[in-house]
């Protein structure tokens, strides 16, 4: 298999970690929800010209380190199976202690399978250990460079790789079957979104909605050139007439055809974006295509921004917007990640003012009006 540079993209799903599951190393998940939207042309997006590429922003002047905490949703809405899959876990340093996170880190996985449960499961049972434990994660150094964020890239690169590598083995997963998958790091005030498929990473920055993935499917042009290039095609939006996403992990039956110097047209490569987060940044979203076949990613950040200001909870907040997805008729699995960068929700509620009521008799408005009149 060949692989080419990674895209981004988020998707819903929290782990809630007991004691014993801490010592193990493994995660108990909650259940999450799914959400599908499209595309909004007012939507600012980090342009990266080619898919390949990577966004980078300046560093702003003042430091800001976000106080993170996440809440999630998913439903199976009208499908036989629940095929998302969501990890969330708000402290890393309290799971991997020995990586030594000196400074606030979180790390957030969305998974949207096909062809069945079992790739995304086996996502969400696998990735932290891909990631955190069997030496890919780079060394965390005391002043985050650029040399460490290129590391942190190439890792996400290998995890990817590896978990993809693994579904070659029929016994672990049906060739038949795979996932997207879409994951957010946060190291500090860095945050990177690696995406393969189309599930969706959204932040909001000043309520409005900055695109941090892009949906791995045929109307995305740069896919569509590189699929073309290596000889696949498109047939009703579907890869080789058979696959709706141009990028997943595992589905080795489409795969394994193409050996030697023939590349396969769909790959487990995701594309990556990063972005240094600042006091503008308020919240981010990552969510299957659930959310997003019926939803903007500006509408889906107005709904998340709105509910904050009343409740402050982004686990409301989650499930707020799967059940506005369903309101609008989404038949999808449904899965939402709401990751807040504040511990303070900023709220539009003015103070109220004190209301003054004045009764005036018929005869002291007459003598006023005469006044005014100059009679």
């Amino acid at each position: 298999m060949i692989l080419s540079q990674p895209e981004i993209r988020v998707l819903d799903v929290k782990c809630h970690i007991s004691s014993a599951a801490k010592e193990q190393n493994s995660f108990r998940v909650s259940e999450s929800v799914r959400a599908q939207t499209s595309d909004s042309a007012e939507t600012p997006r980090f342009e990266s010209g080619m898919s390949f590429a990577t966004t980078s922003i300046e560093e702003p002047t003042i430091e800001f380190f976000p106080t993170i905490r996440s809440g999630s949703f998913a439903d199976i809405r009208g499908r036989e199976t629940m095929e998302d899959e969501h990890i969330c876990i708000d402290d890393l340093s309290s799971q991997f202690r020995s990586l030594n996170f000196s400074l606030p880190s979180a790390f957030y996985g969305v998974f949207d399978g096909h062809g069945g449960p079992e790739a995304s499961l086996y996502m969400k049972e696998n990735l932290t250990r891909l990631f955190f434990q069997d030496s890919v994660f780079p060394e965390i150094p005391s002043v985050v460079d650029s040399f460490f964020l290129q590391e942190l890239e190439n890792s996400h690169r290998k995890a990817f790789a590896l978990a993809d590598l693994a579904m070659a083995d029929e016994s672990i997963v049906s060739g038949s079957c795979g996932t997207t998958a879409l994951t957010a790091l946060i190291v500090g005030r860095h945050l990177l979104v690696a995406n393969a498929g189309d599930c969706r990473a959204v932040l909001c920055r000043r309520g409005v909605a900055v695109d941090m993935s892009f949906d791995h499917r045929s109307t995305y042009e740069p896919e569509r050139r590189r699929i073309e290039d290596l000889g696949g095609y498109f047939e009703d939006g579907y890869l080789n007439g058979v696959l709706a996403v141009t990028r997943a992990i595992g589905d080795w039956e489409l795969k394994s055809p193409f050996s030697g110097s023939s590349s396969s047209p769909l790959i487990s490569d995701p594309d990556i974006q990063q972005i240094i987060l600042t006091e503008d940044d308020e919240f981010l979203i990552l969510a299957c295509d659930g959310i997003w076949d019926v939803l903007s990613s500006q509408n889906a950040v107005s709904n998340v921004r709105q509910g904050l200001r009343r409740h402050g909870d982004p686990r409301q907040s989650a499930m707020e917007l799967g059940k506005e997805a369903a309101r609008l008729n989404s038949s999808d699995n449904l899965t939402v990640v709401v990751i807040c960068f504040s511990s303070v929700p900023a709220s539009t509620q003015q103070p109220q003012r004190r209301r003054l009521r004045f009764c005036v008799s018929d005869e002291a408005r007459a003598r006023l009006q005469a006044m005014l009149g100059g009679d």
